[in-house]
């Protein structure tokens, strides 16, 4: 054989071998970057992604725009290499995502529970801000639980034994002094309807001596209004504070956003308080990049946020619901609104 393509061939076979190696073997980390950003103001498909009935709406102009981060997994050599030289991507260990352990699917529907409860708070956060009466609701059923016989998602419960419910917390303290096998007696109300039902409470799982109803009450507000949310295929809890600040937009006279792009992250609990998130240098990416110029920061995200800021746009620190609003009704008249300096 030729001694130049003996050469050649030498040279060739480990540029070959790495070829493969890049294109086949996985790596174990995931590729974390700006994912999508959706206006909480808006339609997601034809549909309000907040969407309000049984109470005056107020006109909504601009935008107030929550934010994702995507995530990249089962990559290849090339692929995280790639996403590494990118510089709006990171990679981090796979475990940190997804730990070992613990199935993909049991992550995913512990993602979607917390997004669904970042509704339903941010639902109470917005009616508490706006002194509007609430009402308590059944937000989940247990499938082989007592309550499920009877009781649906949604369903208003007007009192237990005759005892009306003012909290959530309510149900939780009657139904603890019963017993398996007592009966008990719910009144509620579906749609215009108003309804009493018997249940027999079978026994906790975690405690045979206390009564089981198998729901989970909430809060939620008062008929004729109904606040739902249409956004699919999203977890986490990080759109709380965005989807509190358009019911509030939507349900109160002027704009909260002056007309203007806001976006913007971070959880929220039932009393307003807004809590801090991951991933907040991708976030701020996709909102630049989808046009906003203006982006609210929870507070304890702040010096992160500050070192990774895209040029352009305006960093405002948040650590309650009531804050958020004075900070955008501060940008909207020209005044400094509180910033993570």
């Amino acid at each position: 054989m030729n001694r130049r393509i003996l050469t050649l061939i030498v040279a060739l076979v480990p540029v070959l071998v790495l070829g493969v190696v890049g294109s086949v073997v996985t790596v174990p980390f995931v590729a974390l970057g700006p994912g999508p950003t959706f206006d909480t103001l808006g339609e997601v498909d034809g549909k309000p992604v907040v969407d309000v009935t049984g109470a005056p709406l107020d006109p909504t102009t601009g935008r107030l725009n929550m934010t994702t981060v995507s995530v990249r997994d089962g990559l290849n050599l090339f692929e995280a290499f790639g996403f590494w030289a990118s510089g709006d991507h990171g990679l981090v260990p796979r475990a940190e995502v997804y730990p070992p352990g613990v199935s993909r699917e049991e992550i995913d529907k512990s993602n979607e529970q917390d997004f669904k409860d970042s509704e339903s708070d941010a639902e109470v956060a917005a009616l508490h801000y706006l002194d509007l009466p609430t009402v308590v609701l059944v937000r989940g059923l247990t499938e082989d639980g007592p309550a499920a016989r009877v009781l649906e998602v949604g369903d208003e419960l007007i009192s237990v034994d005759d005892i009306p419910l003012t909290s959530p917390q309510d149900v939780v303290d009657i139904v603890g002094t019963r017993a398996p096998g007592d009966t008990i007696t719910l009144r509620y109300r579906r749609g215009d309807a108003e309804q009493t039902a018997p249940v027999t409470l079978a026994a906790r799982p975690d405690d045979e001596a206390k009564g089981y109803l198998g729901l989970t009450p909430g809060e939620g507000g008062r008929p004729p209004l109904r606040v739902e949310f249409n956004l699919a295929d999203i977890g986490g809890p990080s759109a709380g504070l965005m989807f509190s600040l358009a019911l509030i937009d939507k349900l109160s006279p002027g704009e909260l956003n002056g007309g203007r792009f806001v976006a913007g992250t971070g959880t929220i609990d039932q009393e307003g308080k807004v809590g801090p998130i991951g991933g907040i240098q991708y976030k701020m990416i996709a909102a630049r990049e989808a046009g906003a110029e203006t982006f609210l920061v929870p507070a304890a995200n702040c010096n992160e946020a500050r070192q990774r800021a895209p040029e352009g746009l305006r960093l405002v620190k948040v650590d309650t619901l009531d804050g958020a609003v004075t900070s955008l009704a501060d940008i909207d008249a020209g005044r400094e609104a509180i910033s993570c300096g």
